[in-house]
C-alpha cells in the first residue's frame, strides 16, 4: 500500500527463495549461508546509527531502505511465524491471506491478521517485530538439580541498542543431550514472551548439555556460558545440523579470542587441544554431504568475529585467525592433502550436486594448505589454475595465488584477465579477488585498478566489485591505523555522488560503524563523514546516511 510495507513482499520473497534453494541443494548448508550473512551484515546494520525496524517509520530517501533489515531480517520474521504456527498452520494463514487480499494494496497488519485468524492465535505481541529496531540479546542461565532430576532454564531478553525496548515473542528451539550423546529431551520450541522467564524440564536423569536456538529459530544474539568441552561435544553429537555447525563456530571463536588476548598482551600463542581433537574427529568420519562437511571445517570470518566484541581490534583478529588457520593446516597437512587429491583426481567439470560439493571441500583444503606458503602449495594452486574445468576451480586457485607469496601472481592475474575480459561478471570477480586480498600492498593495488581500462565509476557492479569489496570485505586493510583506507573510500564516495547517488550512499555504510573501534579510528572515520556532509551539492541519498551516522555522536 505504501513504501513502509516494503518488507511485506520482500521478506516473504527472500524466505521463499531460501526455502526453494534449500530444497534444491542442502537444507543444512543453505541455512548456514543465510545465517552467516545475517549475522555478519544485518546484525551490524541493527547495531549501527542506521538501525531501523523492518517497517521503517520515516525516511528522507526511500532508496536507502532497500536494506538487509527489510529483506533478510524480514525473511527471518516470516520464518519465525512458521516456527510458532507450525508448517500446516503457516500454510493455512498464507492461504487465508491470499484469499482475502489477492489484487489489493495491503499492509503488514493484514498479513499478521490472516495468520492469527487462520490459527485462532493471538499474534499481537509478535507484531512488535515489525516496529522494533535492533537485534535482541537473549541471556541463558541453567540450573540442574540432580536430586530432583530437574533442569531450569532462565531466559531473559533485551535489545542493548534501544532504550526501554518492547518485550518480543521469541521462539527458541531447544533439546537436551547427555554426556554420552543420548537425547535426554527431544526438541521443543520455547516461546519467550516475558522479559525474564523460567522453563522447567523434568525427568532429566543426568547433567544435560543444552542445544539451544536450534536451526537459528530467531534472529537474536544468544549469550550462554558453555565450556569448550560442551561445544566440542555438541559438534560431535548434536542432531540439529545448524547447531552442530554452530558449536564448531563457537569453539573456534573462543580459541581465536584467546589468541587475540595473547597477541594484545604480547604473550606466546597456543591452540587448545580440544579444538585440535575436534578437527581430528571430524576428519576421521565418513561424510555423505560434503558441502556440509566443508562448513564444519570452515573457520568463522573476520567480519563475524568483529561482531562478537564491543571494540574491534582488526589487526589482532586477523593475526589470530591466520595463526589458527596455519596451525590447523600444519597439524592436518596430510589429511587436507589426501582430501584434496581424493576430490580433485576425477574432476571433469560436472555441475551435479555431488561434484559441486567435492569442489567445495577440495578448495577449502587448498585454502588451508595455501596458508603455509610452501613451494608445494604454490605448485598445487598453479596446477589447478592451469587445468581448471570450472570457474569455481579456477577462481579458487587464483584466490590462493593472490593471497600468498606466489612468485607468478602477476602472470596468473594477467592470464585470467586475458581469458575472461569479455565476460563482465567474471571480471567483477577478478577485481574483487584483488580488493579482498590479505597481502600488504592491497590498497595500492586497488588504487592502481581504478585506472584499469576495465574499471569505470559509471559501472555500479564494477564499483561494488572493487571499492565495495575493499571497504566491506577486507577489514584488515580498510581499517589501517593510518586512516588511508577511510580517506580512499571518501574520495570515491564524493566522486560517485554526482554519478550515482544510490551506489554512493551504499558505500558510506562502511564508515557508519565508527563506534565499534578505538578512539583513534573513531576520530579518523568521523572526520571523513564530516567531509562528506560538507561537500557541495551532496545528494539526498548520501546526506541521509552520513548525517544519521554523525548524529550518533550526540546520543
Amino acid at each position: 500500500r505504501d513504501w513502509f510495507q516494503l518488507s511485506l513482499k520482500e521478506g516473504f520473497t527472500v524466505f521463499r527463495d531460501q526455502e526453494f534453494t534449500a530444497d534444491q541443494t542442502s537444507h543444512a548448508v543453505k541455512r548456514i549461508e543465510d545465517v552467516n550473512m545475517l549475522r555478519t551484515r544485518q546484525f551490524a546494520e541493527d547495531a549501527g546509527p542506521l538501525s531501523h525496524s523492518i517497517r521503517p517509520d520515516a525516511y528522507i530517501e526511500i532508496n536507502n531502505f532497500y536494506t538487509l533489515t527489510v529483506y533478510e531480517k524480514g525473511a527471518e520474521i516470516i520464518r519465525m511465524l512458521r516456527t510458532i504456527l507450525g508448517e500446516v498452520g503457516f500454510h493455512k494463514g498464507a492461504d487465508l491471506y491470499f484469499q482475502r487480499h489477492d489484487g489489493e494494496a495491503v499492509t503488514c497488519e493484514d498479513f499478521i491478521a490472516a495468520m492469527a485468524d487462520a490459527n485462532n492465535k493471538d499474534l499481537s505481541q509478535f507484531s512488535r517485530w515489525y516496529s522494533q529496531a535492533g537485534t535482541p540479546t537473549v541471556y541463558v542461565t541453567q540450573t540442574y538439580n540432580k536430586a530432583q532430576q530437574q533442569l531450569v532454564l532462565n531466559l531473559s531478553q533485551t535489545i542493548l541498542t534501544q532504550e526501554n525496548p518492547q518485550v518480543l515473542q521469541i521462539p527458541i528451539k531447544t533439546a537436551l543431550f547427555s554426556s554420552t550423546g543420548e537425547c535426554l529431551h527431544p526438541e521443543v520450541c520455547l516461546e519467550l514472551t516475558e522479559k525474564s522467564q523460567d522453563f522447567v524440564f523434568d525427568n532429566i536423569h543426568s547433567q544435560p548439555i543444552v542445544s539451544i536456538l536450534r536451526n537459528f529459530s530467531a534472529p537474536i544474539k544468544l549469550v550462554i556460558d558453555q565450556p569448550l568441552s560442551e561445544l566440542a561435544h555438541l559438534l560431535q553429537y548434536d542432531t540439529d545440523s545448524f547447531n552442530r555447525w554452530e558449536a564448531g563456530q563457537q569453539l573456534s571463536t573462543a580459541v581465536i579470542f584467546d589468541l587475540v588476548t595473547a597477541i594484545q598482551q604480547q604473550q606466546s600463542l597456543a591452540v587448545s587441544d580440544i579444538l585440535i581433537n575436534s578437527f581430528a574427529t571430524l576428519l576421521k568420519q565418513d561424510w555423505q554431504d560434503l558441502s556440509y562437511f566443508t562448513c564444519l571445517l570452515s573457520l568463522p570470518t573476520e567480519n563475524f568475529l568483529a561482531e562478537q566484541i564491543d571494540e574491534v581490534d582488526v589487526t589482532a583478529i586477523h593475526q589470530a585467525r591466520l595463526y589458527l588457520k596455519q596451525t590447523l593446516a600444519a597439524h592436518f597437512k596430510t589429511e587436507f592433502t589426501t582430501l584434496y587429491q581424493k576430490n580433485h583426481q576425477n574432476e571433469t567439470g560436472e555441475l551435479n550436486p555431488k561434484a559441486m560439493a567435492q569442489r567445495s571441500l577440495k578448495n577449502l583444503c587448498l585454502d588451508y594448505l595455501n596458508s603455509l606458503n610452501t613451494e608445494s602449495s604454490y605448485q598445487r594452486a598453479q596446477q589447478q589454475f592451469d587445468t581448471a574445468h570450472t570457474m569455481t576451480d579456477q577462481i579458487a586457485a587464483l584466490s590462493a595465488i593472490v593471497n600468498s607469496n606466489h612468485p607468478d601472481k602477476a602472470a596468473a592475474l594477467n592470464s585470467f584477465y586475458q581469458q575472461w575480459q569479455h565476460e563482465a561478471l567474471v571480471i567483477d570477480k577478478w577485481f574483487t579477488l584483488q580488493a579482498s586480498s590479505q597481502q600488504e600492498d592491497t590498497l595500492e593495488t586497488v588504487k592502481q585498478l581504478l585506472n584499469h581500462s576495465a574499471f569505470s565509476l559509471k559501472n555500479p557492479n564494477r564499483v561494488r566489485a572493487l571499492i565495495g569489496a575493499f571497504s566491506q570485505a577486507n577489514p584488515y586493510h580498510f581499517h589501517q591505523e593510518n586512516g588511508d583506507g577511510y580517506q580512499f573510500l571518501t574520495e570515491q564516495i564524493l566522486a560517485l555522488n554526482s554519478l550515482n547517488p544510490q551506489v554512493a550512499s551504499r558505500m558510506v555504510g562502511a564508515l557508519t560503524h565508527w563506534q565499534r573501534f578505538n578512539n583513534h579510528r573513531q576520530h579518523l572515520m568521523l572526520a571523513q563523514l564530516e567531509k562528506i556532509v560538507q561537500h557541495d551539492a551532496i545528494s539526498k541519498d548520501v546526506f541521509e546516511i552520513a548525517t544519521k551516522s554523525l548524529a550518533a555522536q550526540k546520543q
